[in-house]
């Protein structure tokens, strides 16, 4: 709230400075025709002056204008009547100030029309002047602050769809982790129970990616390095648990520091073993390729599934990572393949892309 108003003060600052300077430029314009005989130094006093005490009028009027516009709740009869009683003391300030201190006391002559006959204190044509001067400013001032509103309520609305978006990526990852970690864990248990030799190897691993789930993956992005370390680390645990598993993972990665927001890639390796791979009774294999090149990424996965599978699980998962591929990367490219006896996944994110940013 303080930077708000601090960004408000200073923008009006700003403007006032400047529209002084306007003004002051322009009258000491006109002066020149209007009173030839003073020396420019005269002239420019003058002309600092009286724009000063103009301000003073102004700068009430613009205000008082910007408060019945935003804070009086009042029908628009009442305010149209605010705006003109407002509009009329101030256009008889200005001519006060005009007629009575700027033509006698910092002119010292007596204001006159165009015919060079007196004025007089208020008639049509200087009250049309005045009105005329007050009209364009308040032009400005309202067009300066409604601006600077719409930007501030686009920076909100942009803040507030970032923060959605994170709360609700937040919410998908989550729903991956705890999952994969109970599956794990019940199998470690089955194999202690077994006594099995790989099992203190497995809990290596595990341990390995719970710290990358938890710190890692707490990132908005990571290098893609990392990320696929983490792949190789989960496919040595499934290596240990399905002995008749055949495993091939291939990668081209020409940089590996190349960012990407973490759980993305493995999502789909987790599904691949949930719904294909630990489904299936005999021999299963898995083929992972991964190639990163000029920042398009390439990535497919074709594994093993028996001919019945509960293919409404597989929907649920793909959903979740349809929906963070769409916040994350809306341009990205997914295909998937239902055959009998396998699935075949393929998926290209084009970092090169704005849009994903």
């Amino acid at each position: 709230m303080k930077s708000i108003i601090k960004s408000k003060v200073q923008i009006h600052l700003l403007f006032w400075i400047l529209y002084y300077i306007l003004e002051a430029y322009l009258d000491f314009y006109w002066s020149r025709y209007q009173f030839p005989d003073f020396t420019w130094q005269i002239r420019l006093q003058n002309t600092l002056l009286l724009e000063l005490g103009y301000l003073l009028i102004k700068i009430p009027l613009a205000y008082s204008l910007l408060y019945v516009y935003e804070k009086i709740h009042f029908n628009k009869v009442i305010k149209c009547i605010l705006y003109i009683l407002i509009i009329i003391l101030a256009v008889l300030g200005h001519r006060f100030f005009t007629h009575y201190i700027i033509y006698p006391y910092i002119y010292g002559v007596t204001e006159t029309l165009g015919d060079k006959q007196p004025s007089g204190f208020i008639n049509g044509l200087v009250a049309f002047n005045s009105f005329m001067d007050l009209i364009f400013m308040v032009g400005l001032v309202f067009g300066v602050e409604i601006t600077r509103q719409k930007n501030m309520l686009k920076e909100q609305i942009s803040q507030l769809r970032s923060e959605k978006l994170d709360q609700e990526l937040t919410m998908l990852k989550a729903q991956i982790n705890p999952h994969f970690l109970f599956n794990t864990l019940n199998n470690i248990y089955g194999m202690a129970l077994k006594k099995a030799d790989e099992t203190p190897d497995v809990i290596l691993q595990l341990s390995k990616i719970m710290r990358y789930n938890i710190y890692e993956a707490a990132e908005k992005s990571i290098s893609i390095e990392k990320d696929i370390e983490n792949i190789k680390d989960f496919l040595q645990i499934q290596k240990i648990r399905h002995h008749h598993l055949s495993v091939q993972l291939q990668e081209s990665i020409d940089n590996p520091s190349q960012e990407i927001s973490p759980l993305i890639l493995i999502q789909f390796v987790e599904n691949a073993f949930k719904h294909g791979v630990s489904e299936s009774l005999g021999e299963s294999f898995i083929t992972i390729d991964i190639k990163l090149a000029d920042g398009i990424l390439t990535y497919s996965i074709e594994n093993s599934k028996e001919e019945r599978s509960h293919q409404h699980s597989t929907k649920i998962g793909l959903k979740n990572i349809r929906r963070q591929l769409e916040l994350l990367y809306p341009k990205h490219r997914l295909t998937v393949e239902n055959k009998t006896d396998r699935y075949i996944v393929q998926l290209k994110i084009d970092f090169n892309d704005t849009s994903n940013l």
